[in-house]
């Protein structure tokens, strides 16, 4: 549970994830039915990170709210964006085709230091921007017939400081850009 500040608004989908928490303890063995019925009501009800602390509190946790070890984002035809604050599990992968897909992680959550990016892509365009202190290793991409942009120091230029991307697959006639946030005076984009 994110307690470093606990007045702090809870996402749907860390709200979810809460829910998966208190539905595995039912399974275990560690709630009754009663007892995780009045917990859901409650979750449901909340709006920050110290409301929910009751209701998980008294059950074991694996670090912050149990994230999925890996999620999957397919795009087809389309443009998607993720901004603001969400969990980014260990394992991402992205599958897109004729699309736009841009990813900002620079306010997420992250659930372990080093995050794998799994791409797949065809004619399409990747667009990841890293918090501030990220490095990234794109060596591991195969291109055929793309370009891949990396405006981020790589991970043996600067190892052990911030999040580490680890990104591979395959892009064909595609871009891949991994970069920061740029700001220019009080602009961000």
């Amino acid at each position: 549970m994110s307690t470093d500040r606990p007045d702090m608004r809870i996402s749907d989908a860390e709200r979810e994830l809460v829910v998966a928490q208190l539905n595995a303890a039912v399974a275990e063995g560690r709630l009754t039915l009663s007892e995780f019925e009045e917990r859901v009501d409650g979750v449901l009800r909340s709006r920050t990170f110290g409301e929910i602390e009751p209701y998980v509190g008294d059950l074991p946790q694996k670090g912050p709210i149990a994230a999925p070890e890996e999620r999957e984002i397919r795009n087809r035809l389309s443009s998607l964006k993720r901004q603001g604050r969400w969990t980014v599990p260990r394992r991402l992968l992205i599958s897109t085709e004729a699309g736009s897909v841009k990813l900002d992680f620079t306010e997420a959550v992250f659930t372990s230091q080093v995050v794998e990016v799994q791409i797949e892509s065809r004619t399409s365009s990747i667009d990841l921007v890293l918090p501030r202190g990220a490095t990234a290793d794109i060596d591991s991409i195969a291109p055929h017939a793309s370009s891949l942009k990396q405006k981020v120091p790589a991970v043996y230029d600067q190892p052990g400081q911030g999040v580490v991307f680890k990104i591979n697959g395959e892009v064909r006639s595609s871009s891949v850009r991994v970069r920061y946030q740029r700001r220019f005076w009080r602009w961000r984009w």
